[in-house]
């Protein structure tokens, strides 16, 4: 029997790796699998080996803080992945964690075929990382094609799969009675799925909230939040004693729910690609400490946040970062896009023009066959 070991750092790479695993599964049974996952890999009969919590730290500070755990957390996972022996290693996301994993696991065990998915973002910083990979890894998978030419200087094999989230996978039909309200309008709220994100920008948005509740009375805000910290989210709202607040986990339905929102808030990141591909208006918002964001400016070479406005280079989802994430500007935001009907249409048009180009609609698909073409 074949054994693969996923390797992820974060919900996001959590989901990405279960739509793959999933597709593979579809193609072959015999195959062992052992991981670093959360809860959709879970949710796929997988075995991780600890909290994915764990591993999960947000800002250059907080690695620093914390890099002797890191350092013990790493070499902690290339034992067990050493000793549980697999013909892959496959790493999703989370590159300074997953790919430190990996280059040491190369080292100790050459023939383990090392295959990583999404390529840490060069086109935005570090540039001469690429070089580096050659040493280690055996193939990267690739959601932008843009990202291609990165990789071919190099010669490290490579393949686009498109983005798995661009998929689009038939779904059943959900009852959202419960959750949807008939006469409410539904906003989509994005807090983040790190607990420094969630901190920093929950009471941000709940001052949003009530800004909006001032000037509308039939809107119902959907948070999107993991399990691990719905709860905490849900004790927040009783605190600040919003009434037209609900907390959704439920990966069956979130995507239900997104598709009947008539807007989105979300922090910068993967979701974004989700929203627009639903085709749902939205605003990027994201804040860090200024420590953390003076280190970033003086690294990247774009001029954007969002992946959509960095393909495009030009903003076509407003971006509201650091001193501009503030509750004020978010609501001054959202509420002229929501009186800006032709506005609201050009973001819709534009994001379209820009992810169909991310599309394959067999992403899962072809990265479950360069797997298989490795075992």
């Amino acid at each position: 029997m074949k054994k693969i070991f996923i390797l992820t750092g974060e919900p996001s790479g959590d989901k990405l790796a279960s739509k793959v695993i999933a597709q593979l599964k579809i193609s072959r049974t015999d195959i062992e699998y052992l991981s670093v996952g959360g809860e959709h890999l879970k949710n796929l009969g997988i075995q991780s080996l600890y909290n994915l919590n764990e591993v999960t730290y947000l800002g250059f500070t907080r690695v620093i803080l914390n890099i002797f755990k890191i350092k013990k957390k790493i070499n902690e996972t290339v034992k067990e992945i050493i000793k549980f022996e697999p013909d892959i290693l496959f790493s999703v996301d989370s590159p300074d964690f997953t790919l430190r994993v990996s280059e040491k696991v190369k080292k100790i065990k050459p023939n383990v075929k090392t295959i990583h998915f999404v390529s840490p973002k060069v086109y935005v910083w570090r540039e001469g990382r690429v070089k580096k990979f050659k040493s280690f890894l055996d193939h990267m998978l690739l959601l932008f094609p843009f990202e291609k030419k990165y990789y071919e200087d190099e010669n490290i094999p490579n393949t686009f799969t498109g983005h798995p989230l661009l998929e689009n996978n038939k779904r059943d039909k959900i009852d959202l009675s419960q959750v949807l309200k008939a006469d409410k309008k539904i906003f989509s709220i994005y807090p983040g799925s790190r607990l420094t994100e969630i901190n920093t920008l929950l009471p941000i948005l709940f001052n949003f909230i009530k800004l909006m509740n001032k000037n509308h009375n039939n809107i119902l805000f959907i948070f999107h939040s993991t399990s691990t910290y719905s709860q905490l989210i849900k004790n927040l709202i009783l605190k600040e004693n919003i009434k037209n607040c609900e907390v959704i986990s439920d990966e069956k339905i979130k995507s239900e729910v997104l598709k009947k929102s008539i807007f989105a808030v979300a922090k910068s990141g993967t979701v974004s690609l989700e929203i627009c591909n639903y085709k749902i208006p939205s605003i990027i918002i994201y804040k860090m400490n200024r420590l953390n964001f003076f280190i970033i400016k003086s690294l990247i070479k774009v001029k954007f946040a969002n992946i959509i406005n960095i393909a495009a280079n030009k903003e076509i989802i407003p971006e509201l970062l650091q001193s501009k994430c503030n509750s004020k500007n978010i609501f001054n935001t959202v509420n002229d896009l929501l009186a800006d009907k032709i506005s609201l249409n050009q973001q819709i048009i534009k994001t379209q023009e820009v992810i169909n180009k991310f599309k394959t609609n067999r992403s899962s698909e072809i990265a479950s066959s360069v797997l298989i073409d490795n075992l």
